[in-house]
């Protein structure tokens, strides 16, 4: 994106947000990590995801292939309202078609700004029946809010065909107040792995060599530390599969195209011949395939991280402890009859015995 073509995104922003500057950024600061001097990853072209996303909005029955969003949408709202706090403002970043935002109770958040970057997708957004909720059409690489401004931001399924994730994660930190919350999830490594090889074992028996026909998806470890990294503290992560039978890898792929999953990677290759997807899924079928047809794994990385505020529990000071881990098998009197506070005077004589000097 040309720094003319970043500042014309800010001031659709802007006109979208009627009466609600204070929580926007100005066209200056809208500036991409590229023309910051920054150096940053390119994987993949965001402008066919956009289009991509464009076409699903064009088809009469795409929510028929809703099916995993919607899942993981309602159980990323669930995680929003496990956490016993009210929030003023959340944004929905990459909020497809309002996935996460419908499923949110006013008891829950005051305020709602859905961001999509497909602006056919964002129209055909549901929106919670009681929450106000605005909708605006920005990119999750050029995240349009100003520095403590959210308070919480959720992002379901969409942050994996982002090229700058250290960068999104960054802008997301600065915009959120203290003790703010940043909650998602995203696809992790294992996605489609049986795809994957498929594709890759057919193209090598058909042509000779294979190229990138699934997206590059990160892993928990990795995702961890950029959050660290970003400044998030009290970061959590978990990781869930999600397998579903499809008839074959034709109605595989049918279903990811009209997801709007299908690759964007500049390296992608544009076509596959028929006998290679022929061969494909007849490898799919006989390495992952069962009696109703063939498995395709969904792995979902779900994180939370939370903005620094003096509130938060710190770790100890190194070196601070009163008594060793080691020291516990020297407790020979701890026996299974024991209450909890005969074992807690146990220990304690255990640490006066250590420390002699201790009244």
């Amino acid at each position: 994106m040309s720094m003319a073509n970043s500042a014309r995104f800010c001031k659709c922003v802007k006109l979208l947000s009627v009466n609600r500057q204070s929580i926007f950024k100005c066209d200056r600061r809208c500036l991409s990590s590229l023309e910051r001097g920054e150096i940053r990853m390119n994987v993949f072209d965001r402008k066919t995801k956009r289009l991509q996303r464009d076409r699903t909005a064009l088809m009469n029955d795409y929510k028929i292939y809703e099916y995993i969003k919607e899942e993981i949408g309602y159980r990323l709202a669930d995680r929003v309202g496990d956490i016993k706090r009210e929030f003023p403002i959340l944004v929905d970043l990459g909020c497809g078609r309002g996935y996460v935002s419908k499923h949110l109770l006013k008891d829950t958040v005051k305020t709602i700004y859905q961001c999509e970057l497909s602006k056919k997708m964002l129209e055909q957004s549901e929106v919670s029946p009681e929450v106000p909720t605005y909708r605006l059409v920005a990119d999750e690489e050029y995240f349009p809010f100003k520095d403590n401004s959210l308070d919480i931001v959720v992002s379901s399924l969409s942050l994996h065909w982002v090229n700058d994730l250290p960068g999104c994660f960054k802008q997301v930190f600065r915009a959120l107040k203290q003790d703010g919350v940043f909650l998602g999830c995203m696809f992790g490594g294992d996605t489609l792995f049986e795809l994957r090889v498929a594709l890759q074992l057919a193209e090598q028996e058909r042509e000779g060599g294979f190229a990138a026909h699934v997206s590059p998806f990160t892993d928990a470890r990795d995702l961890g530390n950029l959050l660290s990294r970003a400044g998030y503290v009290m970061t959590t992560l978990d990781v869930d599969e999600m397998r579903i039978v499809y008839p074959s890898i034709y109605e595989l792929m049918h279903d990811l195209k009209g997801m709007g999953e299908n690759n964007c990677a500049w390296s992608r290759k544009l076509s596959l011949r028929r006998d290679t997807i022929a061969a494909a899924s007849a490898i799919y079928k006989e390495m992952y395939g069962e009696e109703k047809g063939v498995q395709a794994t969904f792995q979902i990385i779900y994180f939370i991280g939370w903005k620094p505020h003096p509130s938060h529990r710190r770790p100890a000071e190194r070196g601070s402890q009163q008594a060793s881990i080691k020291d516990i098998a020297n407790i020979t009197e701890l026996n299974e009859n024991m209450t909890e506070d005969e074992i807690r005077a146990a220990i304690e004589k255990l640490m006066e015995k250590d420390d002699p000097n201790k009244t």
